[in-house]
């Protein structure tokens, strides 16, 4: 089982299970990250849920593609976390299993399509201090510093 960050999850709270996919890409001793202005602000690493029917790697390469505008190469799997949150976005308290791949970002096409959203390149020591959420600082750690 894939280890747990985060708050525990509530004792009669119901969660739905949203499997996602998350990328670290690193260049020059940064990462390309993603910067969510709504609901509130936050770094994350670019990525997203998986869609019913979709296959993780399909979803990377597209998450990717609307958080950062960023096309990738070479993915491949470092492991999964489990986060139990609300997502104010969706009105839903969730299981989140986020599943982490490390990727070379290839070539940025265009902005960003996700209302919100903000590419941006990080130095890799201040991303792991400024990401949102400790799975995703824990796992950029241990890549790369």
């Amino acid at each position: 089982m894939a280890p747990r960050y985060g708050e525990a999850p509530e004792t009669g709270r119901r969660y739905i299970f949203r499997p996602g996919v998350y990328a670290i890409l690193p260049r020059d001793g940064a990462l390309l990250l993603t910067h969510q202005s709504e609901p509130y602000p936050e770094y994350q690493l670019p990525g997203g849920g998986i869609d019913p029917g979709e296959q993780p790697l399909a979803a990377l390469h597209r998450e990717i593609r609307e958080e950062t505008g960023w096309t990738i190469a070479n993915p491949r799997r470092l492991g999964a976390f489990r986060r139990f949150t609300f997502m104010p976005e969706y009105e839903i308290w969730a299981e989140k299993m986020c599943i982490l791949y490390a990727a070379e970002p290839v070539l940025g096409r265009e902005a960003p399509s996700e209302p919100g959203h903000t590419a941006l390149w990080m130095p890799a020591d201040l991303a792991a201090e400024m990401l949102g959420n400790p799975g995703e600082r824990d796992f950029v750690r241990r890549l790369c510093l």
